[in-house]
């Protein structure tokens, strides 16, 4: 979420020697992470305004003018220009040299310099509002049409900013450290923080009385899913664009603006956090009603996405079907047209759970409905109606309120008696000795209402007991919660405990030992197996550690599903995955509904999102996979759960074309792993092709005859549908579960040959499609029979000119040894003559010249 710090200032006044790195180090301690700092004019320090004095045929293209411009105290410069819409005396955004541009609002960032444009000196250039990044303050349909500054008071010279008001900071806010604060999701609700954290005063709202006793009709057949439903009737209206300002803040914070009624129902929301609508007032009609859907109703929305409604939606309707969607989205038919004249105003509070399963249930994601999942307070629509109905009179002088009804059936109950807290209970738990007076004073700074009380009950040996020193007398305090609090955030002791202990500052509290005892090591052989592992590969072979969410976007499951056809129907795709993976009932966006059953999804789509920056990398994972063909009951068998085995998966990047270094050198890393973490060894094998590999490089890595991991070459059709270009992409994955670790973390001892062993390099022919496997297996059967082969290792294999056709020569490596005395030559050539003779009788291989 975008906090726009002028418009925090409307609520609460920053000291102006408050640092803006102070500020968001303070609020990320005590409240929200603060997760950037921006500054939505950066991107303008060289651009200014200008006027266009007198403009000039260009001698060498007729679409291009010679723009003598005033950039400020009478400079004046001759600029190229092939604006559709300029004319002498127009005000215009000039980007001077030195400044940054995007060429017609497309492909990367651009400095301008002085140059000649088709044989004439330019100083500079005329921005269009996409080339300076402001379409959506300045939108057109011509893409020729430069940015008109004629109608607002800006002067030749001025920064472009300062003479739009764009100056401002913007706090990014990391949304996770919100889920658990509903009040917090307004520019009022932050302001309220930074009010507590500073002690300053907070400006509020003023109460808005309406001018009329004529109601609406309001019928809420469900009072526990919309608690109060506030309708207004408001005429004398006209679809117009925005005040400037108002368009201005809508786009500091990411939302586009569209028209001024629009544009009124989002301001409101961004400011309070309570999510409003606006229907036209002739289609919605003055019968309200808020209902459950019927089974198969039909509702098209502003997406223009066509929903079947089922009964467990709710539904904003009139006498005639459903106009809306309740606390998601509204409907198209009712919704603000160009020729709007009367709306009517919705501010209402929905049920956080109906919300959120309708929006799941449809995979809508609207800003409306992540508000109202948070579970808005519903006394923050009073807040909501003063604010719009005062930026109602601002922009529609003329407008009338005709109706207007508040209908509230299900009044907020905050905690329904006052928590009652003791200040020893307190004091213990934080730690440190904090004076009531000064918990009382950080609890009412947050809005809290609280009162002391002798607790007369507590003697000093119950204190001694709780290892409280008995210095002073325990009061007890009765703390009433305030409504933007009491939906679920606030409600037990504890809850108080951490509000005093934020607001008094994390860091001062000191760190405390921990006494303990030790009486044994604890030998935990697959956390330390695991942990050696990823120790391993970041510290030896230089991979990067990535942490990734469970479920996977569905964009990249399909090559990593076998049988799954990369351009079936949904239908056909559905029932391929459900076989394998598990769908989330709520899934936390549209796109990213199934619980990953392969760490390889999330590992493609790193890979997808570093190549922006990175030509070569090499990342891996470890992490849980759930397994729809699998279930298990591990404490009772009534609640059996989706089997969830540990997986380590990586991938190894490098530029196109680069696969056979690539994968020798991920083979080599997986080959080594087992020596480094001390785990039994595993072999490679061509068994079972997995569905992404390219067929001509792949092996799967095996344990007996169990296939416990995979590596291979992602096929180059899999990596474009997981949007990887113009790379090469090795991936391994491997089952840590199957990985059996050594009773002990040491190596095995192995003393040194007391006598030389001997290497000796054979090379044979062999067919074509004899593999390395075949030949090792039959090696390995000779030196079961003669203990003086110690080992055999593959060296290499060769096609050419000297090599017949269909043949070719494969170099392994014999170690030959005894361990009680020298081998003479004679005894070494009869251990080779064995294996020559074992190989040509398996595979009539000959022994090469």
């Amino acid at each position: 979420m975008k906090i726009s710090l002028a418009w925090i200032k409307d609520f609460v006044e920053i000291p102006a020697d408050l640092e803006i790195t102070k500020l968001a180090f303070d609020l990320t301690m005590s409240t929200v992470e603060v997760e950037a700092v921006t500054q939505p004019a950066a991107g303008l320090s060289a651009v200014i305004v200008g006027e266009i004095k007198t403009i000039l045929p260009h001698p060498n293209a007729d679409k291009l003018k010679i723009c003598c411009t005033d950039i400020g105290d009478g400079d004046i410069r001759e600029i190229v220009c092939g604006g559709s819409n300029i004319y002498e005396g127009m005000k215009i955004a000039v980007a001077k040299p030195g400044a940054w541009v995007r060429w017609h609002g497309v492909g990367e960032l651009v400095e301008i310099k002085a140059a000649k444009l088709r044989g004439v000196e330019s100083y500079g250039m005329i921005c269009a509002a996409a080339e300076i990044g402001l379409l959506d303050l300045f939108p057109g349909d011509d893409e020729a049409a430069v940015i008109d500054l004629s109608e607002f008071n800006v002067k030749t010279g001025e920064p472009l900013a300062t003479a739009l008001d764009l100056e401002d900071t913007i706090l990014e806010i990391d949304n996770k450290s919100l889920t658990n604060r509903p009040d917090l999701w307004g520019h009022y609700g932050i302001a309220r923080e930074i009010s507590a954290i500073y002690d300053l005063p907070l400006i509020g709202f003023t109460e808005w009385v309406s001018p009329t006793e004529t109601t609406l009709a309001i019928e809420i057949t469900m009072p526990d899913l919309c608690r109060r439903y506030m309708g207004a009737r408001i005429e004398g209206l006209l679809v117009k664009p925005s005040p400037f300002a108002i368009k201005s803040r809508l786009w500091r914070v990411g939302m586009k603006p569209i028209n001024a009624i629009v544009d009124i129902t989002n301001y409101v929301m961004l400011a309070t956090g309570q999510p409003t609508h606006a229907f036209d007032a002739d289609i919605a009609s003055d019968q309200i009603t808020i209902r459950m859907a019927k089974d198969g109703e039909k509702l098209l929305l502003l997406s223009e996405d066509e929903l079947t409604l089922t009964a467990y939606d709710m539904v904003i309707a009139n006498q005639k079907e459903a106009i809306a969607l309740a606390g998601v989205m509204g409907g198209q038919k009712n919704s603000v047209h160009d020729t709007t004249k009367d709306v009517i105003l919705e501010i209402a509070n929905f049920a956080a759970a109906s919300v959120r399963r309708s929006a799941a249930r449809h995979e809508i994601r609207t800003e409306s409905a992540t508000r109202f999942e948070k579970a808005v307070d519903s006394e923050r629509t009073e807040q909501a109606l003063s604010l719009a109905m005062h930026l109602f009179r601002e922009i529609y002088p003329q407008h009338q309120v005709v109706a207007f009804t508040d209908n509230y059936p299900a009044k907020l109950v905050a905690v329904k008696e006052p928590i009652s807290v003791s200040t020893r209970w307190l004091i213990k738990r934080l730690g440190k000795e904090i004076p009531v007076s000064e918990i009382e004073r950080i609890l009412r700074r947050l809005g809290f209402t609280v009162e002391a009380e002798s607790n007369t009950e507590k003697t000093n040996e119950d204190c001694q007991k709780d290892d409280i020193r008995p210095t002073k007398a325990d009061e007890i305090l009765k703390i009433a919660v305030p409504s933007w609090r009491a939906t679920g955030d606030i409600s037990i002791p504890e809850d108080i405990m951490e509000e005093v202990a934020r607001l008094f500052g994390y860091e001062n509290f000191a760190a405390a030992d921990i006494t303990t005892t030790f009486t044994a090591a604890i030998n935990q052989p697959d956390y330390d197996k695991e942990r050696a592992i990823k120790e391993y590969l970041a510290f030896r072979c230089g991979l990067r550690e990535i942490f990734t969410y469970p479920w996977m976007n569905d964009e990249y499951i399909s090559p990593f599903v076998p049988g799954i056809n990369l351009f079936a129907c949904m239908d056909e795709r559905e029932s391929r995955l459900s076989a394998k993976t598990l769908r989330l009932e709520a899934p936390p966006s549209p796109s990213e509904s199934y619980l990953r059953s392969s760490l390889l999804p999330n590992i493609c789509r790193a890979v997808s999102e570093n190549l922006r920056y990175f030509s070569e990398f090499a990342i891996f994972e470890a992490a849980r996979t759930f397994n729809g063909d699998e279930w298990e009951a591990r404490y009772d068998e009534q609640e059996k759960l989706p089997l969830q085995r540990r997986f380590i998966a990586g991938a190894f990047v490098a530029p196109k074309d680069d696969f056979a270094r690539l994968f020798d050198r991920v083979k080599g890393v997986l080959a080594a792993l087992p020596r480094y973490t001390h785990i039994e060894g595993y072999t490679f094998a061509r068994r079972e092709e997995p569905s992404w590999v390219d067929p001509a490089l792949w092996q799967n890595i095996i344990i007996g005859e169990q296939i416990i991991g995979n590596l291979g070459l992602l096929a180059s059709r899999h990596a474009l549908s997981c949007n990887i270009k113009n790379a090469t992409v090795m991936l391994f994955e491997l089952d840590i579960d199957a990985l059996i670790p050594y009773a002990s973390r040491t190596n095995r001892f192995s003393p040194l040959p007391e006598y030389p062993r001997i290497d000796y390099d054979l090379s044979v022919l062999t067919d074509t499609d004899l593999t390395w496997e075949q030949i090792e297996v039959a090696v390995r059967e000779v030196m079961k029979k003669d203990s003086l082969i110690r080992n055999v290792a593959f060296m290499g294999e060769y096609q050419g000119e000297q090599i017949p056709v269909g043949k070719k020569s494969v170099t392994l490596r014999l170690t030959i040894g005894s361990s009680k005395k020298t081998l003479t030559a004679e005894e070494t050539q009869v251990c080779i003559t064995k294996v020559v003779k074992q190989l040509k009788r398996l595979f009539a291989a000959e022994l090469r010249e």
